[in-house]
């Protein structure tokens, strides 16, 4: 059967989405001390901290940031609605684990009227008498003021001792653009001193500017709280480069004050990224000063992916460190953990994603790399929504693989979801119950 354009998008969406929610129920095991490693589906869109006109094809390699729970929220929420300057819907979710004590619940709701919109998300947590309790507010509002200038402003309440919502902290934030491509913007922090007020506490402010056809230039100046107000405490210079039609080169210089004036390097990160037909590969290199003074290079993570077969998708990433844990180190890059990824669709559309996590083994750490963890995440779409499995797994210190974690998860009813993640063992009901 063939889906019309909004079906279509809705399916992807959910897939999407429940992707995101794998990789949240992912993030748990690392609550639980296990070294899992969050989940970037390799059919998901770019998502990039670049802006747009210098964004790689696809994405630049990096770690999901946020809540991911938010994410499948938003995620199934949008997919819903149809293009429309006025529009609202509220979605809600439960998360929880079998000790019951980083179990959460939350609601989020989106209102937009014109130039106008409001986000909210609201967030409970068990208390102790095992009941939820309100824990945190956030409040987002941002307003189009014109065709170059939007306004955001982010309040943030958290509940006291007897349960009363007081403001925590303010964000405010203008950003200007122009039609050249440039664009500024100015960013403060403000947090609720003892008397109640609010105090200023950051101030970020952002210059972007087009340099060349394909290149792009940000400097970014941080003030912080000195003897005499705000001053400057750190900057960064970030530098993209486009060239050819399938390589990003990047370098981001941060420089942190020294107390007398003067700014000194603190880091450097200089990364590539490149992407044709089927292929993607990254590679970024983390230098900093040593105790001579000069740039030394401490870290380096390289990325692979490539599509081995048609529905079929194999990732490698490397990372190395002058670090290795239970070792002295040399100054010298060795190889501190690989991470395998590979997925497949099967013909009726069910994605199978298998991650091996490799890393030196604590007892003997000069062995090379060990298989420490495997995670193989299931998700199938269907008309009614999308239902997602995850199975984690760790090397016990016998040596053997033991199942930690077997999570089943269902996500439907789009734009008013309802969305529980069972603990271990216990598989989240269908819509009637069972």
């Amino acid at each position: 059967m063939q889906l019309d354009p909004v079906s279509a998008k809705r399916r992807s969406g959910l897939r999407r989405a429940a992707w995101a929610l794998v990789a949240q129920t992912s993030r748990t095991a690392d609550n639980r001390n296990m070294r899992a490693v969050d989940h970037v589906p390799t059919d998901d869109p770019i998502r990039t901290e670049y802006p747009g006109y210098l964004q790689t094809p696809r994405r630049v390699a990096r770690r999901t940031p946020g809540s991911l729970l938010f994410v499948l929220l938003f995620t199934l929420s949008l997919c819903a609605q149809a293009p429309d300057s006025n529009t609202s819907w509220v979605t809600t979710a439960e998360f929880q684990n079998s000790d019951n004590l980083g179990s959460m619940r939350t609601s989020t709701s989106h209102t937009q009227n014109g130039n106008r919109t409001v986000d909210t998300q609201s967030l409970q947590r068990v208390g102790s008498d095992g009941n939820f309790v309100p824990y945190q507010d956030i409040e987002k509002e941002t307003v189009k003021v014109n065709s170059s200038t939007v306004r955001t402003t982010t309040r943030t309440f958290v509940r006291n001792a007897d349960g009363v919502k007081t403001l925590f902290q303010v964000t405010e934030e203008e950003k200007q653009t122009s039609p050249e491509g440039n664009s500024k913007l100015v960013r403060t922090t403000s947090d609720t001193g003892a008397n109640g007020d609010l105090q200023l506490v950051q101030r970020d402010v952002q210059e972007t500017k087009k340099t060349g056809t394909d290149a792009l230039e940000t400097k970014t100046t941080t003030y912080l709280p000195g003897v005499d107000g705000l001053a400057p405490a750190m900057k960064t210079d970030e530098l993209q480069n486009r060239i050819g039609a399938h390589t990003l080169e990047v370098q981001k210089t941060t420089l942190l004050a020294d107390g007398t004036g003067s700014w000194q390097v603190g880091e450097v990160r200089k990364s590539t990224v490149t992407e044709e037909d089927k292929s993607f590969s990254s590679e970024e290199q983390v230098s900093r000063p040593g105790s001579d003074g000069k740039l030394t290079e401490v870290s380096r993570t390289v990325r692979t992916e490539s599509e081995t077969a048609p529905g079929q998708k194999r990732e490698v990433q490397d990372t190395y460190s002058t670090e290795t844990p239970g070792v002295a180190s040399d100054g010298k890059l060795h190889l501190v953990q690989r991470v395998t990824t590979a997925q497949q669709t099967a013909p009726n559309g069910e994605q199978t994603t298998r991650k091996q996590i490799e890393q030196p083994n604590p007892g003997d750490p000069s062995a090379g790399l060990q298989e420490r963890t495997s995670t193989t995440n299931t998700v199938m779409v269907g008309s009614s929504g999308a239902q997602a499995t995850l199975t984690i797994s760790v090397r016990d210190p016998g040596g053997s693989f033991q199942a930690i974690s077997v999570d089943t998860t269902r996500a439907n009813n789009v734009g008013a979801v309802q969305v529980k993640i069972g603990p271990p063992g216990k598989p989240a009901p269908d819509e009637a119950g069972h």
